[in-house]
């Protein structure tokens, strides 16, 4: 059985992931998608802006457009903590900034632990969900953030 990084002897097998937590779920994210994680800043809401986009921040000059991954994956919006992040992400040559509940770790784990995911899992649209990852003591759920948005979404989001 395989476990945690436990790969060395197949690194192509080798999933590096960003994980965290949208209520009692727990995601992972391609690393390589990811630019950094930021605290929670101010958020400019912007008018006729789909309901799951929360506005744009100003990240280093750069306007960002931000959304609640929450909200976009079909859960119930919650106020935001002091563990609330935003994972800054490239999509599709756009960068986009993801609220997410808190960040976890990054973890190494290997491709042999996932598996397709069911049908439906945890409410959240099988269609974003690329694997379930089965760890010693927890699941952990693979997003594929590009098709957190359709084309569309993507093409109204400006930067």
């Amino acid at each position: 059985m395989s476990e945690i990084n436990n790969t060395k002897n197949d690194l192509s097998e080798l999933l590096q992931l960003v994980s965290f937590k949208i209520g009692k779920e727990e995601f992972g994210v391609d690393i390589l998608k990811v630019q950094e994680i930021i605290k929670i800043i101010s958020i400019t809401k912007v008018p006729n802006s789909p309901h799951f986009v929360e506005g744009v921040i100003n990240l280093r000059g750069r306007v960002i457009p931000i959304i609640d991954l929450r909200v976009r994956l079909g859960m119930e919006k919650k106020i935001h903590t002091n563990d609330t992040r935003i994972v800054v992400v490239e999509l599709g040559g756009k960068i986009v900034g993801f609220i997410v509940d808190e960040v976890n770790e990054v973890l190494r784990i290997s491709k042999s632990i996932t598996e397709a995911p069911p049908e439906l899992v945890t409410g959240v649209d099988s269609e974003y969900i690329t694997a379930v990852g089965k760890l010693e003591d927890r699941m952990l759920i693979l997003l594929d953030l590009d098709k957190v948005l359709n084309n569309e979404e993507k093409n109204q989001l400006t930067n």
